[in-house]
């Protein structure tokens, strides 16, 4: 497998590149509005570009995907809420094939309703769902019940070993681990929902105390 994570600019954005092999079928995950390094990938390892990925509808993920799709034979992958912005509407637990590779979509609303994450193998794209140390932003109320589901019901629930490779660099790091996420992250390690959107309503003042930027 080819795995890049390509810094793109915007917010401290990160796109993603998946292919099976030199010569072979690539994905793009959020171009983030950089699809000229995405092409350059493309053209470095002679790929041929069957999908492109977005994680939910924000422009800051979105930009540069129909340049991508429409200059190539890829197609524009959304959950099926988006339907009418992808070429291919996919739900949960849904498998797209890539050739020697699969590519599982896992839906996890929270910060959008069409907030999906990719897995392959023991990689986990998480969008803006999870990332270092932090979660996606969400209201109080019912998109946090969302986003809270969406963490320990399905990506919390993965091996340890997996790898985390969030839709921005806002953490200490550029990726992690499932493992770690649950040792360190402090939204992860709430004891409750309750607790969980108390950490949100206060997050600012948690930061300050703790000398997280």
């Amino acid at each position: 497998m080819i795995f890049k994570q390509v810094s793109t600019g915007g917010d401290r954005n990160f796109g993603y590149f998946i292919a099976d092999e030199p010569g072979g079928c690539a994905a793009v995950i959020d171009p983030s509005g950089s699809p000229e390094l995405f092409f350059d990938l493309l053209d470095r390892e002679k790929c041929t570009l069957k999908y492109v990925i977005l994680t939910h509808n924000h422009y800051d993920h979105t930009g540069g995907a129909t340049q991508l799709a429409r200059q190539s034979p890829a197609l524009v992958v959304m959950h099926k809420i988006a339907r009418d912005e992808a070429d291919l509407p996919v739900e949960d637990g849904e498998i797209l094939p890539l050739g020697n590779l699969e590519l599982k979509i896992i839906h996890t609303p929270g910060h959008t309703g069409d907030s999906i994450c990719v897995l392959c193998g023991d990689v986990l794209i998480t969008g803006d769902t999870l990332f270092v140390g932090k979660v996606g932003g969400t209201g109080l109320g019912h998109g946090a019940t969302l986003e809270y589901e969406s963490l320990h019901k399905k990506l919390m629930t993965l091996p340890d070993e997996t790898r985390v490779y969030p839709g921005h660099d806002y953490g200490a790091a550029p990726g992690s681990t499932v493992g770690q996420e649950k040792k360190t992250n402090p939204f992860i390690r709430c004891n409750s929902f309750e607790e969980f959107v108390d950490l949100k309503a206060n997050w600012t003042e948690y930061k300050r105390k703790h000398g997280i930027k």
